[in-house]
């Protein structure tokens, strides 16, 4: 840390204000959407925003990445929508819905006079055209795009029909929906608030064909689609060069406009030189600053916020490498890393570690989930029991890359791979840019051994963190373990309840037993703001539309 004098705060499920000297922020989620025709004031500020990398797509149905996600919850909107601080279910496209088969068909009533970008309207069509679309991705794309959403929550495809809980897409009437599941699914309306699942238009979808991912942009395979999304938000897609992302407010939208007429998201690779573009001007507010600039920004008196933990980060563990099939071997990583001291040099104050994936604000944390904790000589001992010959592990991480979960992946991976070589592992350090395919590399098969990564959660479930990490099994981590499969399929159709929070907790505790990966923190991520920012949107799930940023008179 920059100062050996730690900071305190006491941390809220939404966002932590830190007034440094300027005006304060606050979290607050703006006025209730007007509808068009409204004489709300016509938007007209232009707004910076700096992030750490440029996206990797604008189809959110085919990435789960963060910087992605953040541009496409402006442009696209799904069904139900999320709170920003609280994580539950609110109206979007859909007014209202009810469950009217035992949790088997859910039928929603879509709001009226909803346009796309490209002028065609929201009706129950479209929305069925959008749930065919992901329910019928071919093999072959599914294998260009290793993170699709659809997989990790209704787990088939409609080539694997009796495996999916997707059963189909009914249209009732142009304003009535129908879902129907093949079985019961607790967090069922909660995933529906994924940007994964955000309408499109079926128009737009068909003219750049979104299915055929024909173009290399930042290293992952898109269509052309991917780099023109059309949906129905606050924001319209307007431009992406190589400098920025722009967006421009949609005049037609249903709802707040909000004040700001056109978003710039520009990235700088290092938080060194997002804060200086912020003390420039160059940029209204940036993400994810880092321990070591956060101080500096104190004392520049720069309004900052800070989220809830809502996301955890590990050190993920290929078991098709050997010797990482041997529990031994995976034992002895987890009890090489101290990860009180990767925090302390590295993340925010208010982080804390982590012995399992479920951040411990959420139903399902086990507070005794099995931590084998930091014991450097037990991970010689059983590194020698497993007959470890020192064969080369190699280990990636990212380069020019931050995120909320890992806030200096090059730093990071130094420390680590110290620790793992202190107790006798061979490393071989692997470094990818972030745009050049890091997430496809680490998640598709391949003769890695170690990678750096993390997870964050987008709605208040359990499920959300561990049905897609270790639901099934997963060419990250080489996991195979049926019985876990099985008591997380179990978990996801109980009603919400005790009951259900200890098969939570019991899987936790089973996968911390096997070490598929090292979970090492829950941190906390942090925003920086100018003077012209009355307050900000922020929200652990980073539901933040910037139609709910507030700026100064």
């Amino acid at each position: 840390m920059a100062s050996s004098k730690r900071r305190r705060l006491t941390v809220q499920f939404g966002a932590v204000v830190v007034a440094l000297g300027l005006a304060a922020c606050t979290g607050t989620t703006g006025p209730a959407p007007s509808s068009p025709g409204s004489t709300a004031a016509e938007p007209t500020a232009t707004f910076n925003f700096g992030t750490s990398s440029m996206p990797l797509g604008l189809d959110p149905a085919l990435t789960s990445d963060s910087e992605s996600y953040r541009i496409t919850r402006q442009v696209l909107e799904g069904l139900v929508g999320v709170d920003g601080e609280t994580g539950q279910t609110t109206p979007l496209l859909a007014t209202e819905w009810k469950d009217s088969n035992n949790g088997l068909s859910y039928d929603f009533t879509l709001r009226s006079q909803v346009t796309f970008h490209d002028g065609t309207p929201l009706d129950a069509t479209a929305v069925c055209a959008n749930f065919d679309r992901w329910f019928s991705f071919s093999p072959e794309l599914r294998k260009q795009a290793p993170g699709i959403s659809f997989q990790s929550v209704f787990k088939a495809y409609s080539d694997a029909p009796v495996f999916s809980i997707f059963k189909d897409c009914k249209v009732v009437s142009a304003s009535n929906v129908q879902i129907n599941l093949t079985r019961p699914f607790t967090g069922f309306l909660k995933a529906l608030t994924l940007p994964a699942f955000a309408i499109s238009s079926p128009t737009a979808l068909a003219a750049q064909k979104a299915n055929v991912l024909d173009q290399v942009r930042n290293g992952e395979a898109i269509s052309t689609y991917a780099s023109h999304p059309v949906g129905t938000g606050p924001y319209e897609f307007s431009a992406w060069d190589d400098k920025q992302v722009t967006l421009a407010s949609y005049k037609n939208y249903w709802g707040n406009r909000g004040q700001i007429a056109t978003i710039n998201f520009i990235p700088y690779d290092r938080a060194e030189t997002r804060q200086q573009a912020l003390l420039d001007g160059k940029i209204d507010a940036y993400d994810l600053v880092t321990s070591g600039t956060f101080d500096q920004l104190v004392k520049k008196g720069v309004q900052i916020i800070q989220r809830d933990p809502f996301s955890v980060m590990y050190l993920g563990i290929n078991q098709a490498v050997a010797p990482l099939d041997k529990p031994e071997v995976r034992q002895a990583i987890e009890m090489a890393i101290d990860k009180e001291s990767l925090i302390r040099k590295f993340f925010i104050d208010n982080t804390t570690q982590a012995s399992q994936f479920v951040p411990p604000k959420l139903s399902g944390f086990n507070n005794n989930a099995p931590s084998l904790g930091y014991n450097p000589d037990k991970a010689k001992e059983l590194l020698s029991k497993a007959g470890y010959k020192g064969e080369e592990l190699k280990f990636y991480y990212p380069l020019n890359a931050t995120r909320a979960y890992m806030p200096t992946p090059e730093k990071i991976y130094a420390e680590i791979s110290r620790q793992l070589v202190a107790v006798g592992f061979n490393i071989k350090p692997v470094p990818v840019d972030w745009e050049d395919g890091y997430l496809q590399k680490v998640q598709s098969p391949g003769d890695r051994a170690l990678h750096l990564l993390g997870w964050n959660g987008s709605y208040a479930d359990a499920d959300n963190f561990l049905g897609p990490l270790f639901g099934e099994t997963r060419a990250e981590f080489g996991y195979s373990d049926s019985d876990v499969f099985h008591k997380i399929e179990r978990a996801r159709a109980m009603p919400d309840g005790d009951e259900r929070n200890a098969q939570y907790q019991a899987i936790n505790a089973d996968i911390a037993a096997s070490v598929p990966a090292v979970p090492i923190a829950f941190p906390i991520s942090a925003l920086a703001l100018s003077d012209k920012v009355e307050s900000y949107p922020a929200s652990p799930v980073l539901n933040e539309v910037f139609t709910n940023v507030r700026l100064k008179p």
